[in-house]
């Protein structure tokens, strides 16, 4: 190698060497981990009904026809009624033995149909109806996404807000002159699922079907603000 190679190699090095503290982080002192939470109560507003129609028949094909008459009946009502969203849950059939457990006597069907609306007395007339030909499986309530949304982002301010409180709290207290942000997460959590009613009122005139009352109730929506402050000593 020429000297002016060799010259050009060894300045090379000690530029690379010289840019290695640049490249690595800096360390870092005094960081604290610290939490904040926020919340609020949020109204359940979307009504969650599943019914189903069960029987049983000798005949499977009997059976089939009968199910499928009873909801397509239950369909047709619903569908008349604004605001509600309809869906068609589980169907299934199964053989029923006999005491010995060898033979098949009949046959037992089970059929749901799910309706979900925020309008809750059309969806708790619409329920009375369809009760005269179907049963009930369960009745719930939950927070509709679209509201949770707002509720969250009416709480992400807030939760920051209770955060930078908190790192100015621990600053004074250890003595610091100030901090920065290392890192910041913000979750939300504490949601609660469709919440079950275990039982129901039924309200009735003289010339309609029994329509449940229902109490809704609310749910807690909760925003958490995690992160690492770094305080800055005089």
């Amino acid at each position: 190698m020429s000297t002016l190679s060799r010259s050009a190699a060894i300045a090379l090095g000690a530029s690379l060497l010289a840019s290695l503290p640049a490249l690595a982080d800096e360390p870092r002192y005094n960081q604290i981990s610290l939490r904040a939470e926020v919340s609020q109560e949020v109204p359940r507003d979307l009504m969650l009904v599943t019914l189903y129609s069960e029987a049983q028949d000798a005949d499977p094909a009997k059976l089939a026809a009968q199910i499928t008459q009873t909801l397509n009946k239950a369909l047709g009502q619903a569908r008349e009624v604004k605001d509600v969203k309809i869906s068609q849950g589980s169907r299934n059939s199964y053989p029923i033995y006999d005491d010995k457990g060898q033979k098949i006597t009949g046959w037992r069907e089970h059929a749901e149909l799910r309706l979900e609306s925020a309008n809750f007395p059309a969806l708790s007339k619409l329920t009375g109806e369809l009760l005269q030909d179907l049963k009930m499986g369960n009745m719930s309530f939950t927070v509709s996404p679209k509201a949770r949304t707002a509720s969250e982002d009416a709480l992400l301010k807030d939760a920051v807000d209770a955060f930078k409180a908190r790192a100015q709290l621990t600053t004074q207290a250890l003595g610091g002159k100030g901090y920065k942000v290392v890192n910041m997460n913000l979750n939300s959590s504490g949601y609660q699922p469709p919440f079950p009613r275990a039982a129901m009122m039924m309200k009735a005139s003289a010339d309609a079907a029994p329509t449940p009352e229902v109490e809704a109730g609310t749910s807690q929506v909760t925003m958490n603000a995690d992160g690492t402050i770094e305080v800055l000593m005089p």
